[in-house]
């Protein structure tokens, strides 16, 4: 099956068919950085994210660019309101945000413009709409008008008319038409501003992007993607003021990705239930919040909350469960490369698992980046390998080969996932780690705990040992006692 990608413009999934064969050009509206990220950037983050992974795992050469809005009125307000300059403002957040993609394990596409470094080419791009009677000034403002572009709406299926009359827009007798929107914008006392043709001023939001994506990518580029947020108006007014300017399309597949709600409710200060991505990573590990935000089609609304945390962690759990099983299997052996032709009975059953397995992964992807579907196909692949350990096996050269042959098949899909890329002993460490922090534990005191128990039941004081089991369990610790001593772990909720 080849890949198909759904177009939100056309509203079908079609055959994916780059510009360029063999080479995919992909634009990504990045953040206005005035805040910390939260989970809803956390989302189109990582499912851009895969997608960038699983188009070069398919072969593709990718140009993958993501922008910085680095000056707008939430940014200019901001560093007003913390005192400082509304560059200062934007680095800090800049920073903020790196530290929080490399948290979740997000790749770094290849180019990552600000709009700042691109005003001049933002400059150009209006005095040819200008020319071409796309756009107009009043009193150093610089308006597109979209009576001049006759396609205005084709991306998110609107007309003029329907716009007009559903519209809460603002009234500004400066504007030919109310939908009409800035493309250049005249300085006001205390902001940042750039020379041009129309007086001190700065861009627009929706020229950034344009300009960004066409520099980097080209008049008509394969892929531009964002949150459903942004279909209008800020991709429909990328489109026409890029298609306005060059009469060509501007790009082949439009991607957007579902929102996320929290307990049902969509996420919101004023509600109380507005979590950042520092907020979400204080509480699991980033693979949980990844396996999570992948166990749902990138187009679907998510539901956030405690519990569904929780469902992606046992889910992810399980899959490290066997990871952990097989290193320890492999753990000081030998392991060759995999002869098929040598493996029999169950031994061959379970390497065509892991071949279906492959190619059923392959296809969910390939099925408009079917994350969900392609987890599904893991985890049965996973059930079968753990019955064919639970049942135990003949440990021979050939029998590690095929364990070897299985944990590289995590590791190959993990690196499009962005899952399974450490090993299953510091996975489990740091969620380890992670419980007893959030229980207040300190590892050592268990362990001492567990010396003063051992030390009580040899001097027959059960009431003292039953005593400290007690303590242990108040504090959600699970004592389990066998031949070579006792473990423990934590309870799970």
């Amino acid at each position: 099956m080849s890949l198909r990608i759904y177009n939100t413009q056309t509203g079908n999934k079609e055959p994916f068919n780059p510009i360029t064969p063999g080479k995919v050009g992909m634009y990504v509206c990045g953040v206005t950085v005035y805040d910390l990220c939260h989970i809803g950037h956390a989302r189109s983050q990582v499912v851009f994210d895969v997608i960038y992974r699983y188009l070069r795992y398919a072969g593709f050469d990718v140009t993958y660019v993501r922008n910085f809005t680095d000056v707008d009125d939430k940014i200019i307000n901001r560093a007003n309101e913390q005192g400082m300059t509304s560059a200062e403002l934007a680095q800090k957040y800049i920073d903020a945000f790196y530290e929080d993609m490399d948290a979740l394990g997000i790749l770094h596409p290849d180019v990552e413009p600000r709009a700042t470094g691109h005003i001049q080419e933002m400059i150009v791009h209006i005095e040819r709409l200008i020319a071409a009677g796309n756009a107009y000034e009043v009193e150093g403002d610089v308006y597109f008008s979209v009576d001049s572009f006759k396609e205005y709406g084709h991306l998110s299926g609107r007309n003029l008319e329907d716009l007009l009359s559903g519209a809460r827009i603002e009234v500004d007798d400066r504007k030919r038409n109310p939908l009409d929107f800035a493309l250049w914008k005249a300085t006001k006392p205390g902001e940042p501003f750039w020379e041009s043709p129309w007086g001190k001023g700065r861009p627009g939001w929706h020229i950034e992007c344009t300009v960004m994506g066409q520099k980097y990518l080209g008049e008509t580029f394969d892929i531009h993607g964002g949150g459903k947020d942004l279909v209008f108006p800020h991709h429909e007014n990328e489109s026409a003021q890029a298609e306005a300017a060059t009469g060509k399309p501007f790009v082949k597949y439009w991607m957007h990705n579902g929102f996320v709600n929290i307990d049902k409710e969509k996420m919101s200060k004023s509600l109380g239930n507005f979590f950042t991505i520092r907020d979400v990573l204080e509480k699991v590990n980033h693979q949980v919040m990844r396996f999570f935000l992948l166990s749902h089609h990138y187009r679907s609304p998510i539901d956030y909350s405690d519990s569904s945390l929780r469902e992606a962690r046992a889910g992810l759990d399980r899959f490290y469960t066997l990871i952990g099983r097989i290193e320890e299997a492999l753990a000081g052996k030998e392991v060759t490369a995999l002869d098929p032709d040598h493996l029999i009975g169950r031994d061959k059953e379970l390497y065509k698992g892991l071949l279906e397995m492959f190619l059923n992964f392959d296809a969910a992807m390939d099925d408009d980046f079917n994350t969900a579907g392609a987890l599904g196909h893991l985890h049965k692949f996973t059930r079968q390998a753990g019955n064919y350990l639970h049942e135990g096996f003949e440990e021979t050269k050939d029998t590690l080969a095929l364990l070897g042959a299985i944990l590289d098949g995590y590791h190959k899909v993990g690196s499009v996932l962005g899952l399974f890329e450490e090993p299953a002993s510091d996975y489990f460490a740091e969620l380890r780690e992670e419980a007893l922090g959030a229980l207040d534990v300190d590892p050592e005191w268990v362990e001492q705990m567990i010396i003063e128990r051992k030390e009580a039941r040899a001097n027959k004081d059960w009431g003292r040992a039953d005593e400290i089991r007690d303590l242990l369990t108040e504090k959600k610790i699970v004592l389990e006692d066998g031949p070579e001593g006792t473990t423990w772990k934590i309870q799970a909720d």
